[in-house]
């Protein structure tokens, strides 16, 4: 017990040592200086479009340097030469433009060293197009730890900084260079070239944009569903080397050297082609980019998102038309015939009977949802049931046989050379709805009262 106690007398001594050294060398808002009644006094208030010139000074680090190019575009110019993160550099100088102190905490400091002012850790230098600049000096963190100490050159002032906003100027050059592996602009990207290159499965597909929507060029003239190749799209537009600052060159270009290629991709966009390789080594993944110099690794989910079979581009959806009403649907399933144009909100049948809309509703979902759970290279014959689609105020018509197989169906477009297999089972509804269509049974009228 006797010594418990001796330990706890020996921490609260430490600590209260501690507390008087830090007193004496960092004078807290209760000495006897005049604070600032303003909550928040102004520290920098700049124009952002003013700025042409950023420096970020870490002691014993080489300087990060920053300037906008001819075209108003930043650039990382030191400590060497790279491409800027734009979205990165704007937040940056934003935050300088318009920076505020938490508290005024001295009006006049005599003794900027108790501050960790005199040779600050951090010193951010902003130069505008007049070639003016500020200098704002970053010093030690406030007793509290919420804050940091902060002077601006020439002012004799000494401020408390947040530690949000200084964490937002702490930045090295591996937080504001540009990560990306393609700098493309990918709204006019016109065309990718993936070649799948896993043992497994060895493939070259080329996709081919077509205004809003997209083709399958390669292997064949095949329909893409959009909507995967523009997920395709984004894990290449967000394709980033992952931790550049950790990075050790000679280690990443062995391991890429030595590693099982991936995947790569071509892609051709309004500048040229731009090309990335994926290789794995032992658990990691590296790129190799044509658009940025160097071997970066990489997320695996880079790698998973263009390690990609063709069907999973092709459309599996029989019919375009989508979640637009059609103004047409005839279907003939052996002696079975069905006409339905539509009018307004209206469908009427082939006698000119309203038909009941939500028997109608019931065929169309059935008719959309028709969609290949694989492509077979062969097994279409003698059609057993063709149905034609009308849309686009039938500017759009498509035309789709359906023939049987032992256990699926395989249907064909019109004019197309890919097949689809479809479930017996997504027939036999498709059947049973236009066997269930009715049409609107007329209001009974009752005999007038004499």
């Amino acid at each position: 017990m006797k010594l418990n106690g001796l330990l706890i007398a020996t921490a609260v001594l430490a600590a209260l040592l501690g507390a008087l050294y830090w007193s004496n060398h960092h004078p807290a808002s209760d000495n006897p200086v005049k604070a600032s009644s303003d909550a928040s006094p102004k520290i920098l208030s700049l124009n952002t479009a003013d700025v042409s010139r950023v420096a970020i000074d870490h002691k014993d680090q080489p300087a990060v340097e920053l300037s906008r190019n001819s075209s108003g575009a930043w650039q990382i110019t030191a400590p060497k030469a790279l491409p800027a993160d734009q979205e990165s550099v704007s937040s940056l100088v934003s935050t300088l433009s318009s920076l505020n102190a938490d508290r005024l905490i001295e009006d006049k400091a005599s003794n900027l060293a108790s501050y960790g002012l005199a040779n600050p850790p951090l010193q951010v230098d902003v130069t505008l197009k007049d070639n003016k600049t500020q200098k704002l000096l970053i010093g030690d963190q406030t007793p509290s730890g919420n804050d940091y100490y902060a002077l601006l050159s020439g002012d004799p002032r000494v401020f408390t900084l947040a530690s949000y906003n200084k964490s937002s100027l702490d930045k090295s050059a591996s937080d504001l260079r540009d990560k990306r592996l393609l700098s493309a602009d990918f709204d006019k990207v016109s065309q990718i070239q993936l070649l799948n290159q896993n043992p497994k499965n060895k493939q070259e597909i080329t996709l081919a944009r077509n205004k809003d929507s997209w083709q399958i060029l390669k292997p064949g003239p095949y329909r893409a569903d959009s909507n995967r190749v523009d997920d395709l799209v984004r894990s290449l537009q967000n394709a980033n080397m992952e931790n550049p600052s950790t990075s050790d060159e000679n280690k990443d270009d062995a391991a890429f050297k030595s590693g099982s290629p991936v995947a790569t991709a071509i892609i051709t966009g309004a500048s040229g082609n731009q090309e990335l390789q994926i290789r794995k080594a032992k658990d990691d993944y590296y790129a190799k980019s044509t658009a940025v110099p160097g071997i970066y690794k990489v997320s695996s989910s880079v790698a998973t998102n263009l390690d990609k079979p063709l069907d999973d581009f092709r459309n599996k959806k029989l019919f375009d038309f989508g979640y637009e009403d059609p103004n047409k649907i005839e279907i003939h399933d052996g002696s079975k015939g069905y006409f339905l144009t539509r009018s307004g909100s209206d469908w009427w049948g082939a006698e000119g009977k309203k038909l009941d809309d939500p028997s109608v509703q019931m065929l169309l979902g059935d008719i959309r949802d028709l969609s290949a759970d694989k492509f077979p290279d062969s097994g279409f014959t003698t059609p057993d049931l063709q149905i034609t689609v009308g849309s686009k105020d039938n500017k759009r018509v498509e035309k789709v046989s359906i023939s049987k197989t032992k256990d699926a169906y395989i249907a064909k477009r019109e004019n197309e050379p890919a097949l689809y297999q479809i479930s017996s089972s997504a027939i036999s509804q498709l059947q049973q709805a236009a066997a269930n269509l009715k049409q609107v049974t007329p209001p009974s009228t009752s005999p007038a009262k004499k």
